[in-house]
């Protein structure tokens, strides 16, 4: 089954309103979307994604970062999202990371997510990365063995007192 990295696009403001609404009615995270959770309209979803994606229109509070929906190629259903953030801020140098995902709930359990981080690997090479942290919440055995399948190598584990969770930070090497 093939899988795709696309730039969201207003092709998907269906799908990307499908994706979220499945999120909000399953009470899941939705890490690794930026702010899809508040936004309502896909499109302006869409405009903030791009936004975020060029150092003269990022939000101050942001970084430059790539977002990229997952596709199924069969039925161009998007089964998770992720984002690359090309440098760091206090708040992801301690707690968020390069890297963001999610699995849309009804297509969990199906080896994507492990996919999906494989496939932006190359990606974070071209950008110039040369190691990414990716972080999860210590209870999240299914994030912590897909970001350990992709080679990512423990460092700490790190209070978020703002969740009240403990976050595990992995690191994996690119070169």
């Amino acid at each position: 089954m093939k899988l795709i990295l696309k730039t969201p696009t207003a092709q998907y403001s269906d799908e990307i309103a499908s994706f979220r609404e499945e999120f909000l009615q399953d009470g899941s995270s939705m890490d690794g979307c930026y702010n899809l959770r508040g936004l309502k309209n896909p499109n302006d979803w869409i405009k903030y994604c791009d936004d975020c994606s060029k150092m003269e229109t990022v939000p101050a509070h942001w970084v430059v970062s790539t977002q990229f929906i997952y596709v199924r190629e069969c039925d161009d259903r998007i089964v998770g999202m992720i984002q690359i953030r090309h440098y760091f801020n206090e708040f992801l140098e301690k707690y968020g990371g390069h890297i963001g995902y999610c699995v849309r709930p009804s297509e969990r359990k199906k080896g994507y997510a492990k996919q999906m981080l494989r496939d932006c690997l190359p990606y974070c090479r071209k950008i110039g990365l040369k190691k990414i942290l990716v972080s999860c919440i210590d209870s999240n055995e299914a994030s912590r063995k897909t970001i350990v399948s992709n080679g990512g190598t423990y460092e700490s584990t790190v209070f978020y007192a703002k969740a009240g969770v403990n976050l595990e930070r992995y690191w994996i090497d690119l070169i």
